[in-house]
């Protein structure tokens, strides 16, 4: 089972015979929020549960605001030097996220000047500052304009560029389309779209698409479209209120978010375990076929918190995947052992 690496943009100038555009920015928005405040009374509250109190102070009417060098010393620790019952995990973890700039996910919508035909699922090369970068498109093709879902590389040949510079009338240049992870015929299958990150800016194309055409629908029979996306925080999940709405508006499309992090700030109850690990509780255990100590099989076995009543025949499936390499190659593994035949997998990995 072979998984597809996306290009870079050092890959780009190489490829010949396409079309090239002038466009502007109309839009350049934040998809992530600023949780500065929830994090510091997150980690105030851990301090406090270990004794801690001292390293936060409390302004009246005023979030707390924590010591984070008195933290961060501590966590540069020897692990077994620290004082039990101190929480290093959620601390540094907490830590992270307080120190990640904001914005670090945008939404970059295009105006070109002349129409670029492209698939759901391709990619275009974007010139800013005379710097050329591939994103993949995260508009279905009948949208007006191109967006991308881009997030921030700390020292970055572009991204920088555009958190700190880009902004609505900016000029840039599009090259495209090019990229072979694009959706199948329909066929009497259900469809599963796994993601981690900005991975989910294709399959959004691909949904979209999909539900404009009627491709969810063969021979007069709906299929199943689901969509699993991993993230550490709930707002790293790039377009969850659309798919979310999407989820209200169709039976038969089943959004399945999965979150490592957002439990140290919120009361979230959802999924948390990988993606390709949540993949496989959603499956169908009664026509899977695994040794019993399989790795897979606690999560098969695993109660579901997602509501939906339907389940995934792994023979009757197309996926489609994109994220991260060590998601991706991690679910190819994981799709061949609980029976997902080769030809029904697209995977798209990167970094």
């Amino acid at each position: 089972m072979s998984v597809r690496n996306h290009l870079t943009g050092l890959d780009a100038p190489s490829l010949r015979g396409l079309k090239t555009v002038d466009a502007t920015v109309s839009a350049v928005e934040p998809l992530d929020h600023n949780r500065t405040d929830e994090v510091q009374r997150a980690a105030a509250r851990a301090l406090d549960a270990c004794d801690r109190d001292d390293w936060v102070e409390r302004p009246e009417d005023e979030p707390p605001e924590v010591d984070w060098d008195r933290v961060g010393e501590l966590l540069d620790r020897d692990p077994e030097a620290v004082d039990a019952g101190i929480p290093l995990d959620v601390l540094g973890t907490l830590r992270e996220r307080y120190v990640r700039p904001y914005p670090s996910l945008l939404r970059i919508s295009l105006d070109t000047e002349e129409s670029i035909t492209f698939a759901a699922g391709q990619y275009v090369s974007i010139r800013f500052h005379d710097i050329p970068r591939v994103y993949s498109v995260a508009s279905s093709p009948n949208a007006d304009e191109i967006e991308l879902c881009v997030r921030l590389v700390p020292g970055g040949r572009l991204t920088p560029e555009f958190f700190q510079y880009l902004e609505p009338g900016d000029e840039v240049t599009v090259r495209g389309p090019f990229g072979e992870f694009t959706l199948e015929e329909p066929s009497g299958r259900d469809v599963a779209m796994l993601a981690t990150g900005t991975g989910v800016a294709p399959l959004r194309s691909m949904i979209d698409y999909c539900f404009e055409t009627g491709m969810d629908e063969v021979d007069g029979e709906q299929r199943d479209v689901w969509l699993f996306l991993g993230a550490g925080w709930e707002d790293d999940l790039a377009y969850r209120d659309h798919f979310r709405t999407l989820d209200d508006e169709h039976g038969n499309f089943h959004f399945v978010p999965t979150l490592s992090r957002e439990q140290y700030l919120t009361d979230w109850t959802g999924e948390t375990a990988y993606v390709q690990q949540t993949f496989a509780k959603y499956l169908d255990d009664s026509l899977v076929a695994v040794d019993e100590d399989d790795a897979i099989v606690p999560y098969l076995d695993s109660e579901v918190e997602h509501d939906v009543d339907a389940r995934i025949d792994p023979g009757n499936v197309e996926v489609y995947a994109c994220g991260v390499n060590a998601m991706v190659y991690s679910l190819t593994d994981v799709l061949e052992r609980v029976g997902v035949p080769d030809d029904l997998v697209d995977a798209e990995g990167y970094g």
